[in-house]
């Protein structure tokens, strides 16, 4: 059975997510959303840094010529660190002032893929959005509550993604001009909670974190559940496999709306002896 330690560090996460590890840094990155912040934990040292954002902060991904882009409530946006520096791109929602990023990640292609949502959760007026290098974006899919988990399959012709609220993942077909023929691909119940980030692994499993669920949960290509692993947060959020051999995976997790969160909700979490490797990190191309 699959263990975990807690990774320490002086903050707990809001609302973590938004995992992104850095080869050329050997370190994980992530996000708290709503602090709004964004941390850094150095696989070489163990040491955790924390930059404080000016506005909420869905993701960040980064860019071949260094640096990284990240996504704002105010949209896109290239940061530098150490000092600190953002330099607006472009809002693709300017007519819904009230909505923010919330997840994302690069393809193979050096394009980013993400989702917007309403902040308060009642509108299904959230987007998924696909960033070319040239900064210019595309609708891909509209309708969602909380989007969620852009993933990848291995061969590349497969896009998951989800709509937490309605606690539905969904598979699209990869095209030269985005993904199409949305499909339903598992629907979680209940007692699963609700899926939010997601990461597929090597042998092209998807790994799904488990909102009000206490869980990371591995299901085969064909949406079969193939392994669980339970975690003491009760919100996890994210997922990513890092190291040199992408053989340790980091998970985040949130305390936000829990009236008694306890020293693991908002934690940041490693599953040890996790036994399988997962997808190098694509980095944009813009």
């Amino acid at each position: 059975m699959a263990q975990w330690r807690q990774i320490e560090r002086d903050v707990a996460d809001s609302l973590g997510e938004g995992t992104l590890w850095s080869a050329r840094e050997n370190a994980l990155y992530w996000v708290d959303i709503l602090a709004p912040a964004l941390s850094r934990l150095s696989l070489d040292s163990g040491a955790v840094e924390r930059w404080a954002m000016p506005e909420p902060l869905g993701w960040v991904a980064e860019r071949t010529g260094g640096g990284f882009i990240g996504g704002f409530q105010s949209g896109f946006a290239t940061i530098r660190l150490d000092p600190l520096v953002i330099t607006p791109i472009g809002d693709p929602e300017p007519h819904f002032p009230g909505n923010r990023m919330n997840d994302g990640k690069a393809d193979a292609q050096g394009h980013i893929w993400c989702g917007t949502m309403d902040m308060a959760e009642e509108h299904d007026r959230g987007a998924l959005y696909r960033l070319a290098p040239d900064h210019s974006w595309t609708v891909i899919d509209s309708g969602y509550r909380v989007p969620n988990g852009p993933a990848f399959s291995p061969c590349g012709r497969w896009l998951y993604h989800s709509d937490t609220a309605k606690r539905q993942i969904y598979r699209f077909k990869r095209t030269a001009d985005g993904a199409t023929d949305r499909q339903p691909f598992l629907r979680f119940t209940d007692d699963d909670g609700y899926p939010d980030g997601m990461t597929v692994d090597a042998q092209g499993h998807i790994w799904v974190a488990h909102w009000s669920g206490g869980r990371i949960s591995r299901f085969t290509p064909d949406g079969t559940l193939d392994r669980a692993i339970p975690l003491p947060a009760r919100q996890v959020t994210n997922i990513s496999f890092a190291g040199p051999d992408l053989d340790r995976m980091f998970v985040t997790s949130a305390r936000i709306g829990l009236n008694d969160p306890t020293e693991h909700d908002g934690g940041l979490f490693e599953v040890l002896d996790c036994g399988v490797r997962g997808l190098p990190t694509h980095l944009y191309a813009g």
